[in-house]
């Protein structure tokens, strides 16, 4: 008898362990009906493992607080401090339309207004000019939930971290240069970054 609890004791620990992972992930990623406009749970299933939100080890001069954005791999990371670092998957601008080097952060927003760029609208006049007057946030807007402005030097660089309608989107470059996350990764990163911190985006 004595001998069966310790093993039931022994054993315990790592069932719980085990089982506690799951729940915890799904939370992330779960219903958020506080929000201004509320968000809706994103099924763990339908995101890729790697591209889910999770505290890693990460090697880095950047001090903590820093972004880097490896826009090859489709990552960007919060840098913690001490080797540790919380990683996001994310979608990138398509060749020739992304951002390179350093930047700050030069203001934040939730539910941010979207404005096309005059390149974008020249690109495509039929698609983005009826938006020039701006389109004011909500779920269908592509800044998503929260966005993120990059500045250089006093300048708005119109280049932005910021959260997305389209999650099928994240992992691959398509965007217009910006960096998209899921809603609900943008908006664990809005709330660890600070106005002013360092921005560090690599390219191949």
């Amino acid at each position: 008898m004595t001998i069966s609890r310790r093993g039931l004791l022994i054993g315990l620990p790592l069932f719980v362990a085990g089982c506690q992972s799951v729940p915890n992930q799904q939370a992330m990623y779960g219903d958020r009906p506080e929000e201004p406009h509320p968000l809706k749970k994103i099924p763990l299933e339908k995101i890729k493992p790697e591209l889910r939100r999770q505290e890693v080890a990460y090697e880095t001069a950047e001090a903590a607080g820093t972004i880097v954005v490896d826009t090859p791999a489709r990552r960007l990371y919060y840098v913690l401090g001490e080797g540790r670092a919380m990683r996001y998957g994310v979608g990138v601008g398509r060749n020739g339309y992304a951002l390179a080097g350093t930047a700050y952060i030069g203001r934040k927003a939730e539910w941010p207004t979207w404005t096309p760029t005059g390149n974008m609208i020249r690109r495509d006049p039929e698609k983005n000019l009826k938006y020039a007057g701006g389109l004011p946030g909500g779920i269908n807007n592509p800044l998503g939930a929260r966005a993120i402005y990059l500045y250089r030097s006093g300048n708005d660089t119109m280049f932005r971290i910021h959260g997305t309608n389209q999650p099928w989107s994240i992992g691959q470059a398509m965007s217009s240069g910006c960096v998209r996350m899921m809603n609900h990764d943008v908006i664990d990163l809005y709330e660890r970054v600070k106005v002013g911190g360092r921005v560090v985006v690599l390219q191949a």
